[in-house]
């Protein structure tokens, strides 16, 4: 079985997470293959002090609902915890995966081959992948999949009902992220462009430049530019959106109702909902860097 080296994900096509924002929970993965978490634990989703040996971290997000944590491993299995009502934690068999992606009720994972398996709700046929052919990404929104091709075109599986899979035009990407019924693209130019509902803004990112990395929560859009600044639209409900001070940035996640941000020193910095206590990551040190 081809391993999977460990390194941190970066802001190209392929990239690995060592950050993620669930529902109501926030993961990161530390340079020594641990992970650690901060949040809701109803079910079980921030059990992750024993995990060893990760490359990579996925957090279920939703707009309401409960969630699950997806770790891969540098073998190229896959671990998870937290909620399995509809089997989206049923992925022990999983082999040769070199990146994972979490959504409402379901997990997905990319194979070394490019090719793509889901595991969980698929109600609107979300779930449906198994014909995806040359992919390098793949990530989880509430109702629909969306995969990034070698090509830089994008294919989406699930539910439509407001343009969130309305990507058959995109080109030129390097990578994607689905939020609630919305799905964001960065174009290798560093523009970024996006489809589906946009009652709360969340779509409003086409004055965007020099953008590195994009991260899409439930109502809200987060974009990583090229100076380490961090960029947001949507929902700010709870200020979830209140990144324009942050600096010195190199990945970011976005969860529900909050963003989470990786500073160049290894700590993270968090703003929005702590309802649950998913911002508390003040304490957090040694988290995995792009590239090493």
């Amino acid at each position: 079985m081809e391993t999977v080296e460990p390194k941190a994900y970066n802001s190209q096509v392929g990239a690995l997470a060592a950050i993620a924002a669930g529902y109501r929970q926030t993961i990161g993965l530390k340079s020594d293959g641990t992970v650690v978490a901060a949040g809701d634990n109803k079910y079980g989703q921030c059990d992750v002090s024993g995990w060893r040996g990760m490359v990579a971290v996925a957090a279920g997000n939703a707009h309401t609902g409960n969630s699950h944590t997806i770790g891969l491993k540098s073998d190229g299995t896959v671990a998870a915890v937290g909620w399995n009502k509809h089997d989206q934690c049923d992925v022990s068999g999983w082999r040769d995966m070199v990146s994972v992606a979490a959504g409402w009720r379901r997990t997905v994972g990319l194979k070394s081959d490019g090719t793509v398996v889901a595991v969980g709700r698929n109600n609107e046929g979300q779930c449906e992948v198994s014909g995806w052919r040359d992919m390098v990404a793949v990530t989880a929104g509430d109702w629909h999949t969306v995969g990034l091709k070698s090509d830089g075109t994008v294919t989406t599986a699930g539910n439509n009902r407001y343009g969130q899979c309305n990507i058959s035009g995109w080109r030129n990407m390097r990578a994607v992220a689905a939020g609630y019924l919305h799905t964001v693209g960065l174009k290798t130019d560093g523009t970024v462009v996006a489809v589906g509902w946009n009652k709360r803004d969340q779509c409003d990112v086409s004055g965007w430049r020099d953008i590195v990395a994009i991260a899409a929560g439930s109502n809200h859009t987060t974009g990583l530019k090229s100076d380490g600044t961090v960029v947001a639209v949507g929902w700010n409900e709870h200020g979830q959106c209140n990144t324009s001070d942050w600096c010195d940035v190199v990945a970011v996640a976005a969860g529900c109702a909050h963003t989470v941000g990786l500073k160049s020193d290894g700590t993270v910095v968090a703003v929005g909902r702590n309802n649950e206590g998913q911002c508390d990551v003040s304490g957090w040190r040694s988290i995995l860097l792009p590239g090493k």
